[in-house]
């Protein structure tokens, strides 16, 4: 026997299990491909750690001992050695842009150590300057360059880059730049230019546009002031473009364990690409899609489903009310702590839309009887939506939507009790422990509140679900990372941030499996290694419940399983976390077919 389509895992061996004596089965009974030779976390309460998974026709058909799966086997049968390694349940995003994602991955890395290299304005110059070099024929052809990942609260001035910073690298080439959070962005005189933004354009509602001191704008973009230029052009590009992005993103999910992506602030446009994939190479992993519900109500209300179509399905509605907390565009209940730039004194941010815009919305949804995710950082954004969904049920009763708070980075505790009251299931981000801890104790919400940032104590504490997420391309899909902050809430500096806030090792992975599984109404089918389930596996370096917990981000995806199929295997000498090192190849045109695209329309509006 061979192992058939895991033939090519190096890590991996073919194994003949004893048959002697065993009687014949029918063919309904007999396994597809048997997964043995390490621990296999099954997530399952009811089943703790199994020997061996039995796989029929996609679906799992028996867990637990190895014994056990002898009868099971018939010639044709596949074996998987784990040969040591751990299996579990293929992670479900809680939150996260996929498509958005794959813009990352064919951008210039601009993120600072340890997914780069950016640790200043020069290092950030050197880095555009280089890869335009690397890239020349492609930067000629398309006139054109785009970077991502930039953090303003990692470079050593602490501030944005400004036009002048990127006019140094080109002032021939319009340049872009996107802001780790997604929220903000830099353009350079020439893209400013071509976006047709000058001194006189007022900021737009929910945006700012930063000026200078003559008037001028300096080149960075707040919240609507970008994304009327960034976000709703991707559903107006070229088929091509949009469908280069998505495959990307999803092979990237996939090389991180990823089997259920999500799409999240996602759009029609952004939905046809990830179906023309799906029908042409294929997708890797599945993705639950989730429309601006401010944009386009009519194709959510007529796409939204439980069932997916391949493997892609419209979810429900995304809303969002306010911005980045790193940024200090969050809103607040209060003025931040110390922020970095020229803020008026008592400065708490703002949101992005109105109370009513906030109501109205999710009163839509929950009288279509449609989940709605919120994007809600601040406090004060956070009251919006409590307000806006306890108004909600009082006029339409429970639904049974599942409403979904996405981020709460500065959730109070009487937050908490209300999210428990109204059925609210929190999606939480604690990889901003990692990413941004220091720069919350220091600038954002001082050093007694940032303790209780992404509060997983306090949620678990009440006994509710709650997901654990990346919200990539923020930050890298990293399930290690995701898992390491969330079980550790270890700072860039070593800090531990809110000690009381930690969870055990197995909450963590609930919260990256079984828990999003449930937020996204597919526990039936996902989540756990249980019996009628889809065989949906990541398989890991170690057991991450066996290793010491300050080790966890170390640990490495060597292989994603879906649908009982391989859909990525690590290959030797592979560095992730590196933006160009990511196990995929993709056109970079596509990148740049995007960017012009984009401010061919911004100049237009």
């Amino acid at each position: 026997m061979t192992i058939g389509r895991f033939r090519s895992a190096a890590w991996a061996s073919t194994l003949t299990l004893a048959l002697a004596g065993a009687a014949p089965l029918g063919a309904q009974e007999i396994a597809d491909t048997i997964y043995m030779g390490g621990p296999i976390l099954t997530i399952d309460d009811a089943r703790g750690t199994a020997e061996a998974v039995a796989v029929r026709d996609g679906r799992i058909l028996a867990v637990g001992e190895l014994a056990g799966m002898t009868a099971l086997q018939g010639e044709d049968t596949k074996v998987f050695d784990l040969e040591g390694r751990a299996m579990l349940p293929g992670f479900f995003d809680s939150h996260g842009h996929v498509v958005f994602g794959g813009l990352q991955a064919l951008s210039a890395n601009l993120l600072a150590p340890p997914d780069g290299t950016v640790t200043d304005i020069a290092s950030l110059q050197d880095t555009l300057r280089q890869w335009i070099d690397t890239n020349a024929e492609t930067v000629q052809k398309a006139n054109m360059v785009v970077g991502f990942g930039y953090d303003n609260a990692q470079l050593a001035e602490l501030r944005h880059p400004t036009r002048e910073d990127l006019d140094a690298v080109s002032t021939d080439l319009p340049i872009v730049i996107v802001h780790q959070s997604g929220h903000i962005g830099v353009a350079n005189s020439r893209a400013l230019e071509m976006a047709g933004i000058d001194g006189s354009t007022p900021n737009p509602a929910g945006g700012v546009i930063r000026k200078d001191e003559t008037g001028q704008p300096d080149g960075v973009l707040e919240e609507y002031a970008f994304f009327r230029v960034l976000v709703p052009l991707l559903s107006d590009l070229g088929p091509e473009a949009l469908d280069a992005f998505a495959l990307a993103g999803a092979q990237l999910w996939a090389s991180y364990g990823y089997t259920t992506a999500q799409d999240g602030r996602s759009s029609r446009g952004l939905y046809d690409a990830l179906k023309s994939v799906d029908a042409g190479p294929g997708l890797p992993v599945d993705v639950v899609v989730f429309p601006d519900v401010l944009e386009d109500r009519d194709f959510i209300a007529e796409a939204a489903s439980r069932e997916y179509d391949g493997h892609v399905r419209v979810a429900g509605c995304k809303l969002t009310i306010d911005g980045s907390p790193q940024g200090f565009t969050a809103l607040r209940d209060r003025p931040y702590f110390a922020p970095v730039g020229n803020y008026a004194p008592g400065y708490a941010g703002y949101s992005a839309i109105t109370m009513d815009q906030t109501q109205e919305a999710v009163s839509w949804c929950f009288g279509q009887g449609l989940q709605i995710i919120t994007h809600s950082n601040g406090e004060g954004a956070s009251d919006m939506l409590i307000a806006a969904i306890e108004e909600a049920r009082r006029v339409h009763g429970d639904p049974g939507n599942r409403p979904v708070l996405v981020h709460g980075q500065f959730l109070r505790e009487d937050q908490v009790d209300s999210l428990q009251r109204l059925g609210i299931f929190p999606s939480l981000f604690p990889m901003h422990t990692f990413y941004w801890g220091d720069w919350h104790r220091d600038h954002t919400v001082g050093p007694v509140n940032a303790d209780n940032i992404s509060p997983t104590g306090w949620v678990r504490t009440r006994g509710m679900m709650f997901g654990s997420h990346h919200d990539a391309p923020v930050a890298f899909p990293d399930s290690m990372r995701i898992l390491s902050a969330t079980v550790t809430r270890r700072t860039r500096s070593g800090d531990i941030l809110g000690p009381a806030q930690r969870v055990d090792v197995m909450t963590a992975l609930k919260a990256m499996t079984i828990w999003p599984a449930w937020q996204h109404f597919e526990e039936d089918d996902k989540g756990t290694i249980t019996p009628g389930k889809i065989a949906d596996f990541v398989i890991l370096s170690a057991d991450p419940t066996a290793v010491d917990p300050e080790t966890l981000a170390d640990l490495e995806v060597l292989a994603t399983i879906k649908d009982d199929t391989v859909v990525y295997e690590a290959q030797p000498g592979e560095r992730k976390g590196e933006l160009g090192r990511a196990p995929f190849t993709a056109d970079p045109m596509m990148a740049h077919r995007f960017l012009h695209a984009l401010w061919q329309a911004g100049d237009s509006q």
